[in-house]
């Protein structure tokens, strides 16, 4: 937890607060009082520069916006690979995801006050007027409550809220009566059924024609739902109850508040992650500040700024106390168990939690929102972007980036609080990245995996309605916005709510209910803004001191320890304590520990857990030292957990019409050359004979020199290898036989040895599943000569056109559309680690075990479904560094949606199986190639 005045508590108390529409708009205002304040270890940005930045932005909105009107609309979102809109039942099922989509539009509802922000008014006009024409709430359609919550209802009333300031001001909208709001007002209604529980607590889904349990509604019966899902309601509920007069909204939302906050554990004060909506019982007995339950917390602390009810402060900042007691691990955010909360529940953390920077900014709470930013900060120098989940040691978990936008939201945060130029740098970053990345032809594509630059077919409505939002604002002024922004508030969407909302019809009775459930330590409520003089107490380093310590903490190359033990031998002091050197009994290792920051934790369980503070260090070269003997205790405890992993490769078609356009994410070999360390392989690709490889190859002179396919099955791996070897072939791909599996369903794994010695395979080897496979297949019966690229990672198409064996090619001109690979795999490094027990700590250091094996990567199946030898991964602590590649892993969603037979328009045709036929996908890339990418 911070120290007093580092920025933990607000600037004073006062025990009668002003006329609360003073006091919400004061609250939720109060950041822009520092932008005068500004870091002297950072240049200033310029004017003209932060307005270039600004027009950067603003001609990246108008790419994703205006490829979703050219090609998707009205369909729900854009899938920029292929130029089409994505419509529920039209499409293969995704699982869950596709519970944001309703057929109504959702890209455009989600994205009106966007346009106003950044002062597109005549865009955001026509935009009403295509809602209230086109725009139907009535479809036999399951939709998640809450993504239709904050996203439709919230955008319908962000855009009412916006319509009403342009109506105001006597410019545009004279002709605007309210129709976004009763439009609003309709779905309110539409979604109150949901709510029909002995809880309180809605169902997770509901039918917008059929509402609940009938026949026809094809849902409620389910069971149980989200902290998030259930208690992210207030403010657009309570919003719509204060814009209409039908107080309804507000109560039901506030019941379901109500119960959540009854059901808390009452030591810890934390809530699960998933709850039953009948009885209350936590299923999901986990707790975090990521998914399941992040906007949970946000929506307490600005219910209170909004809607002037105490009582969700006192229950916003007792939450807050048990989050800084046990899952803050500065600059972690670690789950644990709400029984147990000295308990780890995993070692990773997901990318939703990059939120919460800017919800402690807007606490007052800067000193630890500085940390874990920069940490996040550093995670994506690595990888271009935020994995969606990574390990306490920072490697991939789940490599998908679906176009998030928390940490942008932080980093605006952070910069209206601190006025630090810092963060300018940080979204010039950003800008940067989506640009070389993420951009494509037909919009912006989510990563689907940050290590190879792979892209996955979608765009989601959240990028629309909140990453050029927040990274807009980054870089104006207030001359360059033509309303008043601090006049808002930020929904959870990034949709604006007027702060005039708290005196406007207040009918709802506000129990306090807090402190029947809690004996209340006063001095933990503070009633005010961040007073910016105790935040930035004469300092004008302060932010930069907080992130200096944290610069190396996921660094590729070790800290400075091998400078330091090379330059303490020579001085005749003594070198930094390694992690397997460390003893807990002794008494100057315990000094050391101290002096780096790092804390020892005797738990009741009799395991001893290692915390570090980087800012209670006695220097920045102590802290660094800390840092490093956390990533090494991290891999000493784990080492005898893990197997030996290897990163997914990338299979890249080079050859025309694609030129590289085209990546596939392909599983490693436990043996043959190592993509890592040699030169990518090129070649054209020729299938063998037999097709299955486990015999001698009947047609030779067909894969010399090429790339030779091979079908799984019938044979080990292994023997694949040799037979395509001996004949000559220059690398192979084994394609999976169980016809339809995909990359995007199925985790990924490594191709074992048949248990002999593999040294005289060669070549490099690679999997892909069968609709992978499928693609270069079927390139091969369109073009017949197909040329591929096995390598580490996806190589620049830029490189790739400079090569001399593609100069007699045509390709297209592009600034914009390369799939360039992500970063390298991020080296270990943590804040935290949990030790077995005292004994072993004391005798036997290299013994740890980690108290939670989450991360550990799936064993490497054979091709007979034998089982795999174990192989451990040893790590050297000798002054060297081991780079800790992970495994991917992707969820399965096989889900399946019940209505598939829906038309929509004609710019979407509906497709019959998992694979787009592909002579579409051709015609799509040569239509690419016309268009001068």
């Amino acid at each position: 937890m911070s120290e007093p005045g580092g920025g933990r508590g607000f600037g004073s108390s006062v025990p009668q607060r002003a006329p609360w529409s003073l006091v919400a708009a004061t609250a939720a205002l109060c950041l822009v009082s520092a932008t005068s304040v500004w870091t002297a270890g950072a240049s200033p940005m310029s004017r003209e520069e932060k307005q270039k930045l600004g027009n950067q932005v603003l001609e990246m909105f108008d790419h994703a916006y205006g490829n979703y009107m050219e090609h998707a609309y009205p369909a729900d979102e854009l899938m920029p690979l292929t130029c089409r809109g994505r419509v529920r039942g039209q499409e293969p099922s995704r699982g869950d995801v596709d519970d944001a989509l309703g057929k109504f539009s959702l890209t455009l509802i989600d994205s009106l006050d966007t346009l106003v922000v950044l002062n597109k008014t005549k865009e955001f006009e026509d935009a009403v007027r295509k809602v209230l024409r086109d725009v139907n709430l009535d479809n036999d359609v399951v939709v998640s409550v809450f993504e239709t919550n904050i996203r439709v209802l919230g955008g319908l009333l962000g855009g009412h809220s916006l319509a009403i300031m342009l109506k105001e001001k006597g410019e545009y909208m004279q002709w605007y009566n309210d129709e976004l709001l009763q439009m609003a007002k309709q779905l309110g209604y539409k979604l109150l059924p949901a709510f029909n529980t002995t809880s309180g607590l809605p169902y997770p889904r509901i039918n917008l024609k059929f509402g609940i349990r009938k026949p026809e509604a094809r849902t409620g019966t389910e069971t149980d739902t989200c902290t998030a899902c259930a208690g992210t309601l207030i403010l657009e509920f309570a919003a719509l109850s204060r814009f209409t007069g039908a107080t309804i909204f507000e109560e039901y939302a506030r019941k379901a508040l109500d119960f959540l906050w009854e059901k808390r554990q009452r030591s810890s004060n934390l809530v699960g992650v998933t709850i039953n909506i009948h009885t209350g019982d936590w299923v999901r007995k986990d707790s975090g500040v990521g998914a399941g339950i992040d906007s949970y917390y946000e929506y307490l602390l600005k219910a209170y700024v909004l809607l002037g009810d105490d009582s969700f402060l006192e229950r916003f900042n007792t939450h807050y106390d048990a989050i800084m007691r046990y899952i803050s691990q500065p600059p972690l955010l670690l789950d644990v168990h709400i029984h147990k909360p000295m308990l780890n529940a995993r070692t990773w953390m997901d990318a939703l939690l990059a939120f919460f920077p800017g919800l402690q900014v807007l606490k007052g709470d800067i000193r630890p929102a500085i940390e874990t930013h920069e940490m996040l900060y550093q995670v994506i120098k690595k990888h271009n972007f935020l994995p969606e989940a990574f390990t306490t040691d920072f490697r991939v978990h789940w490599a998908q980036h679906p176009l998030r936008p928390e940490f942008a939201e932080s980093t605006y945060f952070l910069y209206k609080a601190t006025g630090d130029p810092y963060y300018l740098e940080v979204g010039k970053t950003l800008i940067e990245n989506l640009n070389k990345y993420a951009r494509v032809p037909c919009g912006f594509a989510a990563m689907k995996d940050v290590r190879t630059g792979s892209h996955e077919d979608r765009m989601d409505s959240f990028f629309l309605a909140e990453m050029f939002k927040y990274l807009y604002l980054l870089f104006a002024d207030k001359e360059d916005v033509i309303f008043d922004i601090e006049d808002y508030i930020f929904t959870t969407e990034a949709h604006l709510l007027p702060l005039w909302l708290s005196t406007t019809n207040q009918r709802i009775s506000k129990k306090n209910t807090t402190s029947e459930y809690t004996e209340l330590d006063d001095s933990n409520f503070d009633w005010t803004c961040p007073n910016t003089q105790i935040l930035f107490p004469n300092d004008p380093l302060y932010a930069q001191s907080i992130r200096e310590p944290l610069k190396n903490v996921v660094d590729k190359s070790c800290p400075r320890g091998i400078i330091r033990v090379e330059e303490s031998f020579r001085s005749g002091a003594k070198p930094p304590l390694r992690a397997r050197d460390f003893m807990a009994t002794n008494p100057e290792h315990l000094e050391i520990l101290k002096k780096m920051g790092v804390s020892l934790i005797h738990l009741k369980d009799g395991r001893v857990q290692l915390v570090q503070h980087a800012i209670q260090a006695a220097s920045s070269i102590d802290a660094e030292d800390g840092l490093r003997f956390m990533q090494e205790m991290i891999e000493l405890s784990s080492q005898q957990q893990k197997e030996q992993q290897l990163p997914p490769r990338a299979v890249q078609i080079v050859s025309h019409p694609f030129f590289g356009r085209v990546v596939l994410t392909a599983g490693p070999a436990q043996f043959g050359l190592d993509l890592s360390k040699h030169k990518e392989t090129r070649g054209f690709v020729a299938s063998s004979k037999p097709y299955n490889g486990c015999s001698e190859l009947t047609n030779p002179e067909a894969v010399m020199g090429k790339i030779a396919l091979i079908q799984r099955g019938q044979c080990m791996f292994a023997e694949k290898a040799r037979n395509i070897q001996n004949a000559g072939a220059i690398g192979g791909i084994v394609i999976d036989d169980n016809e339809g599996s995909s990359s995007d369903t199925a985790p990924l794994f490594q191709m074992a040895g048949d248990g002999k010695d593999t040294d005289d395979i060669t070549i490099p080897m690679l999997f892909l599943f069968s609709k992978e496979g499928s693609i270069i297949l079927d390139a091969i019966r369109e073009y017949e000569e197909v040329e591929v690229l096995l390598s580490d990672k996806a190589k620049d198409r830029a490189a790739i056109l400079k090569d001399p064996e593609m100069e007699n090619e045509e390709p297209p001109s592009s600034e914009n559309d390369s799939q360039n690979q992500s970063a390298e795999q991020i080296a270990s490094g943590s804040q935290e680690v949990d030790l077995v027990d005292q004994e072993s700590l004391n005798s036997h250091p290299e013994s740890l075990s980690p108290a939670d094996t989450d991360n550990a990567a799936s064993i490497s199946p054979s091709e007979q479904n034998s089982n795999p030898t174990e192989n451990h991964e040893t790590t050297s602590l000798d002054g060297e560094c081991t780079d800790l590649d992970n495994q991917l892993q992707e969820q399965s969603e096989t889900e399946e949606d019940s209505n598939p037979n829906v038309s929509w328009g004609k710019k979407v045709q509906p497709i019959d199986s998992i694979l787009a036929d592909w002579n579409e996908d051709i015609e799509a890339f040569e239509m690419m190639e016309k268009d001068e990418l």
